[in-house]
């Protein structure tokens, strides 16, 4: 049907819609293989451009024929012109004679509008290289129909009454800030991952244990296939100093002191906890194990050390863990969000 209906357009039509048409398609799927590394789409894209080329070449030969016509036909013009001049000059004089009689002036013959090709062709090109255009872009502006994962946003803690302990502390960060910070659009290539996407980004504004809800710890956590990041910071009295040394007297391994931002921290590892929760006609959970292994870069809220601390800890199910450089990667790009603790 869409063959039969290009065959009825005129020619100065046709050969302009199949060039625009043949070479939008042609360099858009060139495009594409290229990108995608297709073979089978490189050889549809050289197809299509070929079929252009062709095209091209017979709109060319069309306009030379009507600038340069051949000599047979001028010279059979020519016979035809010289044997009616004698008929055209007798019907000339007769005109003459009536318009004497009659007193009538003469009026030219009007010449009929010839065929404007070249406006057809420019409007038809223009016409169909628009829509080329437009569906050039339209995937860069309609909503893409696909089932890829979108990265998590920030959820939890957003509109929850803050504890007493938030009003008593200066300046506190909360929750949502924290997760803001953290759940970056590079966490994943900061992680040495970055073609996994974030599946969970949460927020709590919690208060420190065993502190009688007075301390002030706000926690942010995003979750990637392979590593769980979590941020907290705890505003407590307790130097990064001090710190170590009570990490001298736990279970932390490969402690490492050092600077971050001009600030004093620490690096250190430690199980996290595994806890197992039977869902069954019982609903007992069972007792509390031993998770993976965690690495922790503890960094001092100020530079002056006057207490609290910013944990980042990242982990994963499998065990396995990223450099050291990764952790303070991270730290670089949130702790510029956590305002320091002023002097008291």
């Amino acid at each position: 049907m869409l063959g039969f209906l290009l065959r009825l357009l005129p020619f100065w039509v046709r050969e302009p819609l199949l060039i625009a048409v043949g070479s939008v398609l042609g360099v858009r799927i060139m495009y594409l293989a290229v990108r995608d590394h297709d073979r089978v789409a490189a050889g549809l894209g050289v197809v299509f451009l070929v079929f252009t080329a062709i095209r091209v070449h017979a709109v060319i030969r069309a306009l030379r024929a009507r600038r340069n016509p051949s000599p047979t036909a001028s010279a059979d013009g020519a016979a035809v012109v010289a044997a009616a001049q004698p008929q055209a000059q007798a019907q000339a004089q007769a005109q003459a004679q009536a318009q004497a009689v009659t007193g009538s002036r003469p009026r030219p013959d009007t010449p009929e509008k010839e065929h404007n090709a070249w406006g057809q062709a420019v409007a038809a090109v223009a016409v169909f290289g628009a829509l080329g255009a437009a569906l050039w872009v339209a995937p860069r502006f309609m909503p893409s129909d696909d089932n890829a994962p979108q990265p998590a946003s920030c959820s939890g803690g957003a509109h929850e009454e803050l504890p007493k302990a938030y009003k008593d502390t200066p300046r506190p960060v909360t929750g949502e800030e924290l997760c803001k910070a953290l759940n970056r659009p590079d966490l994943a290539e900061l992680l040495g991952t970055p073609e996994e996407t974030a599946t969970t980004a949460s927020s709590t504004n919690n208060t420190a244990p065993l502190t009688d809800g007075k301390v002030a710890q706000p926690e942010a956590e995003v979750t990637f296939d392979t590593y769980t990041v979590n941020v907290s910071a705890t505003y407590n009295e307790l130097s990064t100093g001090q710190y170590v040394k009570l990490m001298k007297f736990g279970d932390e391994k490969d402690v490492k002191t050092l600077t971050v931002l001009g600030r004093p921290a620490v690096l250190s590892s430690d199980h996290t906890m595994k806890l197992e929760i039977n869902l069954g006609s019982g609903g007992s959970g069972g007792p509390v194990g031993e998770g993976p292994m965690a690495r922790t870069l503890s960094v001092a809220l100020d530079r002056k050390d006057r207490g609290g601390y910013c944990d980042i800890t990242v982990w994963s199910t499998s065990g396995a863990l990223p450099n050291d450089s990764a952790l303070l990667n991270i730290a670089e790009k949130v702790l510029p969000r956590i305002p320091e603790r002023p002097a008291r």
